[in-house]
């Protein structure tokens, strides 16, 4: 098995792990037994040990949650559209997501330090995303597209774990939020 593989099976075993008991109870030890490998194979692919096995568990799902969300909106022909999409799809998984909810409810001082440092990668990529749509779009005077992007990915990841008075379920409601509260100061009116 190419290195490459062997990690991405510890790290799949780890989250396997995570899933069944819990950050606080995944141990390199379980993480090695899920996986067939011994301990030494584990600490060889992750030398800082289980923090770093942890870390690795957590940036691989965020991976494989944002490779659905590409899924989701890339046949998204506007800004608009690829907001309500994202947002909307968004809100649907994390909301779905067993593992993330039990971990949510059972050890949150322990995941949301971890989803912070992730959130931050986040916003940059979800900002990069959004460039090129900006770049088709006619802007507000005054507006510039890197500080657009960057604040619609701000706001976007904000109103998923948030989505305050707004109904995510409901695709009229997310419309209405994009074009109202994301874009209403971005795009000119009309």
């Amino acid at each position: 098995m190419s290195t490459a593989g062997a990690r991405e099976r510890i790290v799949g075993a780890a989250y396997e792990c995570v899933a069944r008991a819990g950050f606080s109870k995944t141990s390199v030890e379980a993480a090695a037994r899920q996986a067939g490998v011994s301990r030494a194979t584990v600490y060889r692919h992750f030398p800082g040990g289980r923090d770093e096995l942890l870390a690795a568990v957590i940036a691989w799902e965020h991976a494989r949650f944002f490779a659905r969300l590409y899924d989701e909106v890339r046949s998204a022909g506007s800004l608009e559209e690829v907001l309500a999409l994202g947002i909307a799809f968004a809100h649907r998984d994390v909301a779905a997501h067993e593992v993330l909810q039990q971990v949510l409810r059972t050890e949150p001082e322990l995941l949301l330090p971890k989803l912070t440092v992730e959130a931050a990668g986040a916003q940059r990529m979800i900002a990069a995303f959004l460039e090129p749509y900006l770049a088709a779009e006619e802007l507000a005077p005054g507006v510039v597209r890197a500080e657009a992007a960057d604040f619609l990915a701000r706001m976007a990841l904000s109103y998923i774990a948030s989505p305050g008075r707004w109904d995510l379920d409901d695709p009229g409601q997310v419309r209405r939020l994009v074009r109202a509260e994301l874009l209403g100061g971005i795009l000119p009116p009309g």
